[in-house]
């Protein structure tokens, strides 16, 4: 252990650059200490958290409440693998399904592991129920998708970085347009198509937000066809885009999203993580009726901490804290300020081509080439002023605070981006 004196900015940097794999590019600040949507460094300098670790805390920094969870269930029991049952993860599974409308779940830890595990039981269930031939089904993705970085991920990506010298790619994948019913028509013509799995807005892409009825079309069509309709919502679940799920299935909204009541779609398996456990622990789940999940037999699938009870007992809380605090709702409201404030924003200044969201996740387009610094040098500085938040795809800012923020606070924060970006006016 280091003496808690050179716990600096610059010696924990150093730390990390000497000895970790340089794998990121993070924000100069070194964080160590978080409370709703505040987070401090290390010399005790507040900050606005506008990234929410990539929508894994919704609810913000060490709410007690899924800490309290954690202590409770650390003291007693925290791991026993699946060779055994355990008390927590069947309560967790009934709690976790009826919360979504599912049947089964199959409960993992990270966003990555839960898209494989939505992979491998699609393609059991094409060659299984549908009558695909071994070996030759297809699963359809989108175009800029993010669904992580494990080599059959990275397989469908165009993404050039994380694909570059990491083959040979695992094959049967077609990706097509994202956003394009056309090209989802064609490409299930295909009888060996088995899935179309989809983000249904496009986080990492830069909050790349698709027509109010995508979903629902994406949804008929592969009904239609005898498809899987595959939803990664491991960002854009958990109400941060304003509704339970940004698909709108199952909404605990009561049919008063920010989208039309015609858009609500519910996909065939739903893929969850992140805010799952409110940043708390790692915990994922793939959701899905009967029909699709019994095709998975002892011996075929799992994961030594996937369903421990220390897990089940995070994730519960998580959701009843959701739920409790009306954090889609919060979302939803908070959002169409957030966008209307970045739309004056816009019209002060022209280093702002566009705002673009749902809810609490939203993006802004910086007028500069994507091979320009001025998104990550307006980060910089937004950081000097006290707010957290980083460039993705070169001249993108996305912008995700925890769902627990008021407005008090959202104002206070359009204030320092405001003040920010009109320091790099044109």
């Amino acid at each position: 252990m280091q003496d808690t004196q050179l716990s600096t900015t610059e010696h924990n940097i150093e730390l990390e650059e000497k000895y970790g794999a340089h794998n990121y590019h993070p924000l100069p600040v070194v964080l160590d200490r978080g409370e709703g949507v505040y987070v401090w460094d290390v010399e005790g300098k507040k900050y606005f958290d506008f990234l929410s670790a990539y929508s894994a805390v919704n609810q913000g920094h060490c709410h007690p409440r899924i800490i309290n969870a954690l202590k409770s269930q650390a003291e007693k029991l925290t791991l026993t693998s699946r060779a055994f049952y355990n008390s927590r993860l069947g309560e967790y599974e009934e709690y976790i399904t009826n919360y979504f409308g599912f049947d089964k779940v199959l409960p993992m830890n990270s966003g990555a592991e839960a898209v494989e595990t939505a992979i491998k039981i699609a393609r059991k269930w094409g060659y299984e129920k549908k009558g695909i031939a071994a070996n030759e089904g297809v699963i359809i993705v989108a175009s800029d998708n993010f669904h992580g970085r494990t080599t059959t991920i990275i397989s469908f990506s165009n993404d050039a970085d994380a694909r570059a010298n990491f083959g040979p790619y695992t094959p049967g994948f077609q990706s097509i347009a994202y956003n394009d019913m056309s090209a989802l028509e064609t490409a299930l013509e295909n009888k060996n198509v088995i899935a179309f799995l989809v983000e249904p807005i496009q986080g990492e892409a830069g909050v790349n937000t698709p027509a109010d009825d995508y979903m629902r079309k994406v949804q008929a069509l592969c009904n239609s066809k005898n498809v899987l309709f595959m939803a990664d919502e491991i960002q854009t679940g958990i109400a941060r885009t304003g509704s339970l799920l940004a698909v709108c299935g199952n909404c605990t909204c009561q049919g008063h999203c920010e989208r039309q009541i015609a858009s609500y779609a519910t996909p065939d398996v739903l893929i969850l993580g992140k805010a799952l456990s409110g940043g708390a622990y790692p915990v994922s789940a793939v959701l899905a009726n009967d029909a699709i999940m019994e095709v998975i037999k002892p011996g075929q699938h799992g994961s030594t901490f996937g369903g421990n009870p220390l897990a089940a007992a995070i994730a519960m809380e998580a959701l009843e804290v959701v739920k409790d605090e009306n954090l889609a709702q919060n979302a939803r409201k908070l959002g169409k300020l957030f966008r209307a404030e970045m739309t004056k924003l816009i019209q002060e200044t022209n280093m702002v081509k566009m705002v673009r969201g749902r809810g609490l996740l939203n993006a802004i387009i910086i007028n500069d080439s994507p091979d320009s610094s001025t998104a990550w040098d307006i980060c910089v500085a937004l950081k000097d002023n006290g707010l957290l938040a980083k460039p993705t795809h070169g001249n993108i800012i996305r912008f995700a605070p925890p769902l627990v923020m008021t407005e008090v606070q959202l104002m206070e924060c359009v204030q320092i981006i405001r003040t920010t970006i009109l320091q790099f006016n044109k």
